[in-house]
């Protein structure tokens, strides 16, 4: 379970350190920032906590029975797309909040996800380059 931890950490951290890169360039390329800021942090911060939320959920379903483990990952799940609804709609609904940006923050975290784990492997490059003549 450490291990699970310590990735989970990992991708947390770049994507913080990504939303503030992000803040930064959204800071100095648009004249009314502050809304679309507003709306990265929210999303980054809500798109985080769904995360660790979802780390937390398969970590405790791992010790489970499988019945129980599938009822309780099914409520969480239902339970995160709601709160997802609730922050696209706080975002609608608000005029200090773009939506826009609360996108961004809250895909940011899937971005980063798929990132890393695609340019961990780099025989996955190989294998994009090499033609089949040559397998």
């Amino acid at each position: 379970m450490g291990e699970v931890r310590q990735l989970v950490f990992r991708i947390i951290k770049i994507t913080a350190i990504i939303a503030i890169v992000l803040i930064a360039i959204i800071y100095f390329l648009f004249d009314n920032p502050m809304p679309i800021i507003t709306g990265v942090v929210f999303g980054s911060c809500f798109g985080i906590l769904n995360f660790y939320d979802l780390s937390l959920t398969l970590i405790k379903a791992s010790t489970m029975n499988p019945g129980k483990a599938n009822g309780y990952t099914t409520m969480k799940y239902l339970v995160r797309y709601v709160f997802m609804g609730i922050v696209l709609l706080i975002s609608i609904k608000a005029d200090y909040i773009h939506v826009i940006g609360t996108l961004s923050g809250l895909l940011l975290i899937k971005f980063v996800i798929i990132s890393t784990n695609l340019f961990n492997d780099k025989k996955f490059f190989v294998n994009i380059l090499r033609r089949k003549e040559e397998k």
